[in-house]
């Protein structure tokens, strides 16, 4: 067998590994996608009257602007799990077994990464659809939603290999579970919430140019029909950037821990 097959089968295993591992503790995944909701739900009911009339309409003006940070919110906050995850096999002792067997070493953290990313769009879907329901209303066609879904699903790629390498420097799982936090406060310091205009203006200086403002900008324009100007392009760039640092931090971390 050559050795990309073996690289594949072991990836594989390590895929189911980590599904198996996700289903054998659903209390990680529940909260990782009611965390989310209940934030929509917060701010559509309680502060959503008051912010959907700033921005010319009401509540569900706002349902309709808010989704956007809901959901890298719910990324960020299912790659601290993938970092935890991590940091719990490195101090755990199953690196030292799998460094015992003949497997692939690049499998390991592609279980960890593509189970997280699974994760990861099932929580956002789940959150989307608790927006349907709730009043959220977009104009997107069929190629507009595969847009958002493979923007999204490229974000939860890099914001991922992320996680896993700051889950490899991590002394002990709970360090780790601290260290992607600015993750999850990226939406808030960008338009996720409020429109970046109405910042003071070092604030709104960080929120236009922080890498999830466009994401956010380009799903919301793919989704609502507003205007997307250059955000695509320099989301796209984001993500990519991010994942690659990402993945090549992680692969050189693990390989010198491992």
């Amino acid at each position: 067998m050559s050795t990309l097959a073996l690289a594949v089968r072991d990836s594989n295993t390590m895929i189911r590994r980590q599904l198996k591992r996700i289903l054998r503790y659903p209390s990680m995944t529940v909260q990782l996608v009611i965390t989310p909701v209940i934030m929509l739900l917060l701010f559509v009911y309680v502060f959503g009257g008051t912010l959907g009339a700033g921005l010319g309409g009401g509540r569900g003006t706002y349902v309709n602007y808010v989704l956007p940070g809901i959901l890298l919110m719910s990324a960020a906050m299912a790659a601290t799990g993938t970092a935890v995850m991590v940091a719990t096999d490195m101090t755990e002792g199953i690196i030292a077994r799998f460094r015992t067997m003949r497997i692939s070493r690049a499998s390991v953290l592609t279980g960890h990464v593509v189970g997280s990313v699974v994760q990861q769009v099932l929580g956002m879907a789940v959150v989307i659809g608790i927006a349907l329901a709730i009043g959220f209303r977009p104009h997107a066609s069929l190629l507009d939603w595969l847009g958002a879904a493979g923007l999204l699903t490229l974000l939860a790629v890099a914001i991922t290999w992320l996680a896993v390498a700051l889950g490899l420097k991590s002394p002990t799982p709970e360090a780790a579970s601290n260290a992607p936090m600015p993750l999850i406060l990226l939406p808030f310091l960008g338009s996720g919430f409020v429109p970046t205009s109405s910042m003071p203006t070092v604030l709104r200086w960080f929120a236009e140019y922080q890498p999830f403002t466009p994401v956010m900008q380009t799903v919301r324009g793919l989704l609502l029909g507003t205007p997307i100007g250059n955000n695509g392009v320099i989301a796209l760039a984001w993500c990519v950037g991010i994942g690659l640092v990402s993945f090549l931090w992680a692969k050189a971390t693990f390989n010198k821990a491992a």
